[in-house]
């Protein structure tokens, strides 16, 4: 089976890439400087080129406040880009397995978003990748579409690296408590991905992270509790609760997006594994 990744620079597409099945698959990986997905033609060349059975698009434009200044460049790459690649598979018979956002609710349901819940992006970005979504259901209604949240890795720039290299740097911190959402490690996903790559039957529309609930300040002091732990940092520093309005941002974030993994689990037969569990594999990855 051919699998061809598109944006295998970014934290998902990196996992994918290093977790591929060792046999049954060629990968073919692509990022952003090799194929971009805003020109139909260069994606026509290399789908007629390569013959993909499936493609996995993680490609994406991500920064959720400079989107708010930069509306045109990310509808472009989130949803012409995210449109131009359905069609591609399409023309090939391909499968598609489309990579989504919690963004796209506004926050404000009090229980797990459900898969048939209705959107309500609060900015740009959301919008964005909601547009990319309703694309991609039009031009091929069998694609796989999977929202996610909050994506760390051992690779790029997250969360989880940035609070290390802060808690070190820094005599305390303040740490946003009022965004509820779960954590999500990269490598959980892309291992739940390849799972749905292998059940060909799969399709539609699915929601996935791992278990829990946290706010960001639960997921800080976590990551300081199991820093120390693993001895990647010597000593603990004071995490403050704060509120969203005290460190305004330019893009409006959800207040809870925690999303319901149900139909994912089931359909798959694979269950989520709490995110703090995750966070201790990751930083594990680290030492």
């Amino acid at each position: 089976m051919k699998v061809l990744i598109i944006g295998k620079n970014g934290q998902l597409g990196w996992e994918l890439g290093h977790r591929a099945p060792e046999t049954g698959i060629d990968v073919f990986a692509y990022g952003s400087s090799e194929l971009d997905i805003t020109q139909s033609g260069e994606i026509a060349k290399v789908f007629k080129s390569i013959k993909p059975d499936v493609a996995i698009n993680c490609a994406a434009y991500t920064a959720v406040d400079k989107a708010e200044s930069d509306k045109e460049n990310a509808f472009l790459v989130n949803e012409t880009g995210a449109i131009n690649v359905a069609y591609a598979c399409k023309e090939i018979g391909a499968r598609l397995l489309h990579v989504s956002t919690d963004f796209v609710f506004d926050g404000t349901k009090h229980s797990p978003y459900t898969v048939t819940d209705t959107p309500n992006p609060l900015g740009v970005y959301g919008a964005s990748k909601l547009a990319g979504e309703l694309g991609v259901q039009n031009a091929l209604p069998e694609a796989v579409i999977v929202r996610t949240a909050w994506v760390y890795s051992t690779h790029g720039n997250n969360f989880v690296k940035t609070m290390l290299r802060l808690m070190q740097e820094k005599p305390q911190l303040g740490i946003v408590s009022d965004q509820i959402g779960t954590p999500t490690y990269a490598a959980g996903l892309a291992d739940w991905l390849w799972s749905v790559v292998n059940q060909g039957d799969i399709k539609g529309m699915y929601h996935w992270t791992d278990a829990g609930v946290a706010s960001w300040y639960d997921f800080a002091v976590a990551i300081q509790e199991l820093a120390i732990e693993k001895g990647l940092l010597s000593k603990a520093i004071p995490i403050l609760p704060i509120y969203a309005t005290q460190y305004p941002t330019p893009a409006k974030r959800p207040a809870y997006s925690v999303i319901d993994k149900t139909t994912a689990e089931n359909d798959t037969g694979i269950q989520t594994i709490h995110w703090r569990k995750q966070l201790s594999s990751m930083l594990e990855q680290l030492k």
